[in-house]
């Protein structure tokens, strides 16, 4: 069991934590939730032993391992699969042990002990693990160095998840994953055979991956049954019995007070006078419900509606190079009031159709055609990273706004959440949620007719998911969303299209279906092999699957066997040339990074620190394009290894 007893945690004064208590029995799923700047994090800090608490004290079974996903995402020459398998440090102990161990007795328990572990089934572990966060087979065996920051999290989590900690502590996971990743992960922790600590907002999860609902709420944890559905109820229940509870206690604080005042000077009553005083000083007010309102979202309306279709899309293809399209044979319209999810798993393509519909990205081939009059607003994660670190919410609308006068910027403002504070408040010092209402108020500030949402929600807490669902029901214009929480999803989107085999194709099912089948296509032998799961999703056999040999003559078949490897040559060159470029921007990330962590930058040199995060920000965008591009190029070289052997083999070469 982890015990949490009476903890308290300050910081600059500021209770984060007060006399908190609660009791988390071995085994259980526990959701932990709470508003943007509750403390959850600084909790799981606390539980880690990364901090320590003013008073009180954390426990925990003896010898029982606490795991994590580590800040820093790993990096490197090892690959994905090698690195995964490291972090199980006790297995690799052994096995580095069990090759210049001498002693038969030692020998033999090293042997036990991996038995006991089951070591050898250690990479098969890793490798559907890998899998089910979206690494295929081939991914599996690449250096980690070449993948970016949000799929190096992935790896680091396919790491904590490998140990199988006795306590596992995970800090908003679905951050960093798609819909499908988000979905394998529901999955796997619902099965997860030891105690899990959650933080997430995405309701979803908490309502089918956790078996307790772990509230902090002004420094006091309260423990709940259920998921977050049946903690909702349980709150509302709870709230209305201490409403009733307080109403009834304040009509007798109200009856005792009028007999004191009534009889306190009367000598004959001053006995009874003074024991109903100490009556009603022993009596502990009941506090009323306090409800933290959650500052609405406003998405202005357009002012002329457009006429349908406001997008169209004939056999265009779209792509960061002519040879190496990432999508093809798109089809497609967006009326002017379409709510469109885009479902797919991360590296098919979605954040490259975003930017064809958002005209940042002309198409290769084809048409892709938008109305001259349509504006778009475009919020995607990258753009949090972008914010000048040294301007505020002010500085920007002030900017949008030159001739207007001071009340109505500050009423632009308060309308998504900044009053005067916040409004003056630096972006390097607002927090995450923070950040991400300033860009949804700067996407929509010119009310454009098409939203094009990416993952909007990773910073947002329940209620201010809530919220922008809520604008959005009331927006006129047309939406586009990108996002891993389903009830986001369900909520706001009419209409279904995926992303997959190298198109975008409009899907007939629900949520739940697409969720149903996704998890069918893991279970099947080609998603246990690391295939995409896509590919079972659709039903369809995928541009980039091999084909079976022709029935032709041996003479023929080893011809287009020649052909097949004079074609693979010059797609090698394009992966490793791809590799080299995602190598090289990695180098100038981290070597920003280190530069930007210099101490008394910002303070000392603030020109320079604006010079380096807006390099930064740059760099960050060109590798995410040259990630894409290098996505598309690798499946098409695996694709043409794979029917290459199989020509091959049909000529016995």
């Amino acid at each position: 069991m982890l015990q949490i007893n009476d903890l308290s945690y300050r910081i600059e004064g500021k209770p984060i934590l007060e006399n908190a208590t609660a009791a988390i029995p071995s085994g259980h799923k526990v959701g932990l939730i709470g508003r943007n700047g509750a403390g959850k994090t600084t909790l799981l800090k606390l539980i880690l032993g990364e901090l320590a608490p003013d008073t009180g004290s954390i426990t925990w079974p003896r010898n029982a391992r606490l795991g994590h996903v580590a800040q820093e995402a790993p990096g490197g020459p090892d690959s994905l699969i090698d690195w995964v398998l490291s972090a199980d440090t006790e297995r690799a102990s052994l096995l580095a042990e069990a090759e210049t161990a001498t002693d038969p007795t030692r020998i033999a328990d090293i042997q036990v002990r991996l038995t006991d572990i089951d070591a050898h089934a250690a990479p098969a572990r890793a490798a559907s693990i890998l899998s089910g966060l979206g690494f295929d087979h081939a991914a599996q065996r690449r250096p980690c160095s070449v993948f970016s920051g949000g799929w190096r999290m992935r790896v680091a989590l396919a790491g904590v998840l490998l140990t199988q900690p006795e306590i596992l502590l995970l800090d908003e996971p679905t951050n960093y994953l798609d819909l499908e990743g988000t979905i394998w992960l529901e999955q796997h922790l619902k099965t997860y055979p030891e105690t899990v600590i959650i933080v997430s907002h995405d309701r979803d999860l908490l309502n089918t991956a956790v078996s307790s609902i772990l509230q902090l709420d002004r420094g006091k944890l309260t423990l709940f049954a259920g998921g977050y559905d049946a903690f909702e109820d349980a709150l509302r229940e709870r709230q209305r019995l201490e409403g009733k509870m307080k109403k009834k206690q304040d009509s007798e604080r109200q009856r005792l007070q009028a007999f004191i005042d009534r009889f306190k000077a009367k000598a004959t009553k001053a006995k009874q006078a003074q024991s109903r005083v100490k009556a009603l000083a022993r009596m502990k007010p009941i506090a009323s419900a306090i409800e933290e309102s959650v500052v609405p979202f406003a998405f202005p309306t357009p002012e002329k509606p457009l006429a349908s279709p406001i997008v169209r899309m004939e056999t265009a293809t779209v792509g960061y190079t002519p040879d190496a399209p990432i999508l093809t044979d798109l089809n497609l319209r967006i009326d002017r009031d379409d709510r469109i999810a885009l479902l797919g798993a991360n590296g098919n393509g979605k954040s490259t159709f975003a930017k064809l519909i958002a005209g940042r990205l002309p198409p290769l081939t084809g048409l892709s055609k938008s109305l001259d009059k349509m504006r778009v607003g475009y919020f995607a994660q990258h753009q949090l990273d972008e914010l000048n670190a040294r301007a505020t919410p002010y500085d920007y609308i002030a900017k949008l706004m030159p001739e207007a006068s001071e009340a109505q910027k500050r009423s632009k403002l308060a309308g998504f959440g900044f009053g005067a504070q916040k409004a003056e408040t630096r972006c390097e010092n607002l927090s995450g949620g923070e950040k991400a209402r300033l860009m949804l108020a700067l996407t929509a500030f010119h009310a454009p007719h098409l939203m094009i949402l990416d993952e909007p929600t990773n910073h947002l807490d329940v209620d201010s998911r809530q919220a922008l669902i809520q604008a959005l029901a009331e927006y006129d214009g047309a939406v586009l969303i990108i996002s891993h929480d389903r009830h986001l999803v369900e909520a706001t989107a009419d209409r279904l299209w995926i992303v997959a085999n190298r198109t975008v194709r409009a899907y007939d099912g629900d949520i739940e279906t697409y969720r149903s089948e996704l998890l069918r296509s893991r279970n099947t032998p080609d998603a246990a092999s690391g295939l995409d799961g896509e590919k079972a999703v659709n039903g369809s056999r995928g541009n980039n699957e091999p084909t079976s040999a022709p029935t032709t003559s041996p003479a023929e078949r080893r011809k287009a066997a020649a052909a097949k490897r004079a074609e693979l040559a010059p797609m090698k060159k394009r992966v490793t040339a791809a590799e080299k470029l995602m190598e090289k921007l990695t180098s100038k990330l981290d070597q920003l990074d280190h530069a930007l962590a210099a101490p008394g930058l910002f303070t000392n040199e603030p020109a320079k620190a604006q010079s380096m995060m807006i390099e930064r920000g740059t760099i960050e965008k060109q590798l995410a394009e040259a990630e894409e591009a290098w996505l598309a190029v690798s499946e098409a070289y695996e694709a043409a290894e794979v029917e290459l052997s199989t020509l091959s083999e049909t000529v016995g070469a």
